[in-house]
């Protein structure tokens, strides 16, 4: 069993630590984008900010598990 070179490990725990880098700004962005739109087209309840995150938590998780399944390849 071969040892991985130790720059290519280097590399996977970077692109673990940017994870949660990634995940707060898309999750702020889209969350920022719902209260803009509350703000512009407004109703009385913040529907755009609920709708826009939760679609963005689900949007960075996606993005999670895309990213570990191509580390482990």
């Amino acid at each position: 069993m071969e040892e991985e070179p130790n720059n290519n490990r280097r590399n996977k725990w970077l692109a673990f630590i940017n994870i949660p880098f990634q995940m707060g700004i898309i999750i702020f962005a889209f969350s920022y984008l719902g209260m803009w739109f509350d703000k512009k087209y407004s109703n009385g309840s913040s529907v755009w900010t609920i709708i826009l995150s939760l679609f963005s938590v689900f949007l960075a998780l996606y993005n999670v598990i895309r990213q570990v399944k191509n580390l482990n390849k």
